[in-house]
């Protein structure tokens, strides 16, 4: 039996690829090609249809990296082929890798009017069905000579991934250009036949229907005239039509296919090339729409959709019929498809707002999901987020790439930090890829999780990465799947269609708690710093702008400036996509960046200054402005003042070599090595840093992992470390009252101030690297003299608690995480925060120590520097600054304070008088994350808040101006109707909060 099951098998795949493949196009003449090679960045389409080519041959070399080329085929169908299907065959000189790593093409009508991408799945253009014969055909090819970065060499650096340095020479070479004849009955033979190998090879080898299938595929390779494929293959599909008519069983598992281009909007390609490649899939998607009736297709990123709306208009009247048609679903409800770990609180309710708004403005649609595939894990802030949106459902794949533990469950209740609960699914089929083969139907079934309670699934189905789509072939095999005896049933069906079944069918599931750790591509939490720092100081700029915008139009008239705030935010939403954030991308997406970070801030900066000025007005007191959501130096949250007198540091010798920093509160002895051998808590009498251990010291690691370079970092790099102990000098700081602290290692140079300001219980380190490094990895390692199980990391909207032991598979595969603006551990008495100003990852370990007192060492590392070579070889060369604080004695409080005092330093400027806050809170657990102007230019006033200690709160909310009445909201401003208001009396708003809570009120203006 296994002999003949083998031989069957050989001999199906062999006769596929020989000669069914091959007679699908059994007649077929050469176009005739000419090109126009674009000397710069892509072109408009008119210019492009415009421009004189030159004749070209097949075989001819083509495309620069980066390079647009403009193709003009032409020819006329023969009469002979009168009545039979035609089709222009398009090969740009594809190879075996999948669409969307390497040259692409958009489709053009003489007139402009778009067709369909090509890829190397897609590569047929229709031309008649029937034809009539002797009808000229001419058609445009926009043709990208995206060059592949991932494929032939994974991994290996390479000068191709930005335009500045991948050179000119040709990437592609020239194949296929004809017309030809389309056989549709060998093309439905070749699709019966994979789709029934492809179920075979997944069934039991015992199963009664696999030998039923190999049996039919036998009779119907029999009636195959290999000499005559073309006038036998109807013979052929007549022989397997009993076997593909047998229905499923009742119990089968339900596949709910939902076409599917997951577009990643920068990653091997910079943004100008994702507006192309989401032109592209959408002329193609909209095309396949028309041809099958059954097909739906979905499409994320609200950024996408307006970049087609902005570029392809043609494209877009397409898109927002078939919407109309409720065939092209918008999904998702974000701006893009982001890292959620790094966002902080508003970025992250920012990415529902502008997506959700964007689809509700342009087609009517409310979103229930979150959509989002791809990325590399999910914080614990992001369930009570959707809920706040107006969502309810979240889909994502990419927990399926954990290398540790095996997520127990594919669908189930996520439970965020405030007890937020939203229905999740993971696909089973464990891509977002879906092509429809056996293989991946059979794998969903026997991966499911949640068997004898539920039995609906989701595929996400069509190429993505780079785009693409859901092909012809992938839509005939899922329509023989549809009810198919060994197979799961496959029907075509929107998001919402399914998450409402798979719902009601799994009424109770189980609860995850937490946040969703990927055990994989940890190093995107510290790739790319540059990347980073600009994402986490545009997220505090736009908050001071909208603050301060807010509060001077209120005051002063001064012009809210709503389309520049609109815009920037956009901006930085986009740059917060999972590829561009984590610092996976190519050199070009990060070069871009930067630059667009710069401008930016610079904007930003001219909209604070203006609107701190309106507010300031004409005189000459000295004046703090500060943004921050607790009062500091005596200036209230949200306002300006004079600053009070905070105290004095003296700055001394130390024994032995070193210097001493004493403020009256801490006490920091700095040795000779510029290591921090002790910071003293006086008030507590307590000591911060272990017996015999140093902090503020520098750690250097190898750093190659086994693969992904920017994305991984692998536990074995612990293995090697080289403490950074050498200074080439440790002085006083040009204040007098800092130490100055200069280090060399490799070919690279530490500059560190350590400053302790007066009346303040932190140690403020400053550090600047002068990087050139290449597959190193930079610690910067605090060793606490602390006994703590957990620690608490910042997440949107509050924080949660990690071990720090490692007592279990899923503690240990947590060797580096995300946290916002701080960490904190805690003794029941005593604790101690590292708080940050734009880094993300860290890791912190406990040791017993074997001499002295046998304490516990509880040592916190945050992650400075990487440098891995792929896909940016060049990846953080050169300099970065950063900002860290230690803070003995702190609660959780101090550490959220401390943590948004780090990231929005004082402004100062000379004015006429104290400036009141547009609104406060009353107590610290209560932190002010948004004070704005209503996005509907009502000129309402929209505040947004949450509770940040983990505890039940009650506040009052004061008012700096005349409230009129008040409505809580969701994220978009949008009365909640099963929510009351809190009643408003006078300027004061009193409300209850509980732990985490996450609250938008709307304040109208008497």
């Amino acid at each position: 039996m296994h002999d003949d099951r083998t031989l069957a098998e050989a001999r199906l795949k062999r006769v596929l690829d020989e000669r069914l493949r091959p007679a699908v196009y059994p007649e077929s003449v050469p176009l005739d090609v000419a090109v126009w090679h674009a000397p710069g960045e892509p072109v408009p389409v008119a210019e492009g249809l415009a421009a004189e080519p030159e004749p070209v041959e097949v075989g001819a070399r083509w495309g620069a990296p980066w390079g647009t080329s403009w193709f003009r085929v032409t020819g006329t169908v023969p009469e002979a082929w009168a009545g039979r299907t035609v089709e222009a065959i398009l090969d740009l000189g594809f190879d075996e890798n999948m669409p969307g790593f390497q040259c692409e093409g958009l489709v053009h009508r003489p007139d402009g009017t778009p067709v369909k991408g090509l890829n190397p799945r897609n590569q047929w253009v229709r031309v008649g069905a029937p034809a009539e014969g002797g009808e000229e055909v001419r058609l445009h090819i926009e043709a990208a000579s995206n060059p592949v970065i991932l494929g032939y060499h994974p991994f290996l650096p390479t000068p191709l991934g930005d335009k500045e340095t991948a050179g000119g020479a040709p990437q592609y070479t020239l194949a296929r250009m004809d017309l030809a004849v389309f056989d549709e009955n060998v093309w439905q033979l070749v699709i019966d036949l994979e789709v029934l190998g492809e179920l075979m090879a997944e069934l039991p080898a015992d199963s009664p229907r696999r030998w039923e299938i190999l049996r039919a595929v036998d009779k119907a390779l029999d009636a195959v005239d290999l000499q005559d494929v073309n006038g036998t293959a109807e013979r052929a599909r007549a022989r397997l039509t009993e076997v593909l008519s047998a229905p499923a069983v009742p119990s089968a598992h339900r596949v709910s296919a939902v076409g599917h281009a997951h577009i990643d909007s920068a990653w091997l390609w910079p943004l100008r090339e994702t507006v192309r490649k989401v032109a592209r899939t959408a002329a193609s998607m909209t095309a396949l729409l028309d041809d099958e009736p059954e097909f739906v297709f979905a499409m994320s990123q609200a950024q996408q959709w307006a970049w087609v709306k902005e570029h392809r208009p043609e494209v877009w009247a397409r898109v927002k019929k078939a919407v109309a048609d409720g065939r092209f679903v918008p999904a998702g409800g974000m701006w893009v498809e982001s890292d959620t770990n790094m966002p902080g609180s508003e970025a992250m309710a920012r990415q529902f707002v502008h997506g959700k708004r964007f689809f509700l403005d342009e087609f009517g649609v409310e979103n229930d999901e979150a959509w989002l595939p791809d990325t590399f894990g999910f914080a614990a802030g992001l369930p009570q987020i959707i809920k706040a949106a107006g969502s309810k459902y979240l889909l994502t794949q990419k927990i399926s790439w954990s290398r540790t533990n095996k997520f127990p469950h594919h669908t189930f209740r996520w439970e965020g930090v405030d007890g937020t609960r939203i229905f999740t699914h993971f696909p089973p089929v464990d891509t977002y890829n879906c092509s429809m083969r056996g293989a991946e139907i059979a794998h969903a079934v026997r991966n499911f999780k949640d068997k004898g309670a539920a039995r609906h699934s989701l595929a996400p189905t069509g190429w993505g990465d780079g785009g693409g789509g859901t092909t012809r072939e992938m839509v005939a095999k899922a329509a023989r799947l549809r009810d198919l005896e060994g197979s799961a049933t496959v029907t075509w069906e929107t998001p919402s269609a399914f998450f409402a079944k798979a719902e009601a069918e799994y009424p109770e599931p189980p609860v995850w708690v937490g946040e969703l750790y990927l055990e994989l591509h940890r190093a995107t939490l510290t790739s790319q710093a540059g990347t980073k720092q600009g994402n986490r100081r545009s997220e505090h700029l736009l908050r001071e702008a909208e603050l301060w915008a807010a509060t001077a139009a209120v005051r002063t008239g001064f012009p809210y400036p709503y389309e520049e705030l609109d815009r920037i935010w956009k901006t930085v939403l986009l740059h917060q996509f999972h590829d561009i954030l984590p610092g996976s991308s190519i050199a070009w997406v990060h070069r871009e960046a930067r630059a667009t970070y710069a401008r930016i801030t610079a904007e930003l900066n001219g909209v604070i200054d203006s609107a701190q000025r309106a507010l300031a007005g004409e005189g000459t007191l000295p004046l703090v402005f500060n943004a921050a959501p607790h009062t500091r130096a005596g200036v209230p949250a949200g306002g300006a003042g004079p600053a009070s007198a905070e105290g004095r540091t003296t700055l001394d010798a130390r024994p032995g070599g070193g210097h001493v920093l004493d403020n009256g509160l801490l006490r920091v002895e700095i040795d000779a090595r510029g290591l921090v051998v002790s910071a003293h808590d006086i008030d507590a009498d307590r000591e911060t840093i272990a017996p015999g251990r140093a902090g503020n010291l520098l750690q250097l690691h190898p750093d190659l992992p086994n693969m992904w370079d920017a994305w991984d970092v692998d536990e074995f790099y612990r293995n090697t470390v080289t403490d950074l102990t050498e200074a080439d000098e440790v002085t006083r700081g040009e204040d007098g009252v800092s130490v100055r602290i200069v280090r060399s290692f490799g070919d690279s140079r530490v500059t560190q101030v350590l400053t302790l300001p007066p009346g303040e219980r932190r140690l403020v380190v400053d550090t600047e690297v002068d990087w050139h490094e290449t597959e190193k990895f930079l610690k910067l390692a605090f060793p606490l003299d602390l006994h703590a199980e957990r620690y608490a990391s910042e997440t949107q909207f509050g924080h949660f608690f990690r071990p720090t032991h490692t007592n279990t598979s899923w503690d240990v595969a947590k060797f580096e995480a995300c946290n916002h603006r701080f960490v904190h551990l805690q003794e029941p008495d005593w604790g101690v925060a590292v708080v940050n100003d734009s880094t993300y990852g860290h890791d912190v370990s406990r040791t017993v120590r074997t001499d002295g007192d046998g304490g516990t060492t509880t040592t916190v590392r945050v992650s400075l520097l990487r440098a891995p070579r792929f896909p940016d070889p060049e990846t953080d060369q050169g300099v970065h600054r950063f900002r860290h604080a230690l803070v003995p004695g702190a609660s959780i409080g101090d550490a959220v304070r401390e943590g948004w005092r780090i990231n929005l330093p004082e402004r100062r400027l000379t004015g006429a008088g104290e400036i009141a806050p547009l609104v406060t809170a009353d107590r610290d657990a209560v932190v002010i994350t948004a004070v704005k102007l209503a996005d509907d230019g009502s000129g309402d006033v929209v505040v947004r808040f949450h509770e940040a200690h983990g505890a039940r709160a009650r506040t009052t909310l004061t008012t700096g101006f005349a409230a009129a009445g008040v409505e809580v909201t969701d994220l978009l401003e949008r009365p909640l109707a099963d929510t009351s208001a809190p009643p408003l009396d006078g300027d004061r708003i009193t409300v209850r909060l509980r732990p985490f809570q996450l609250m938008t009120l709307r304040l109208k203006r008497a």
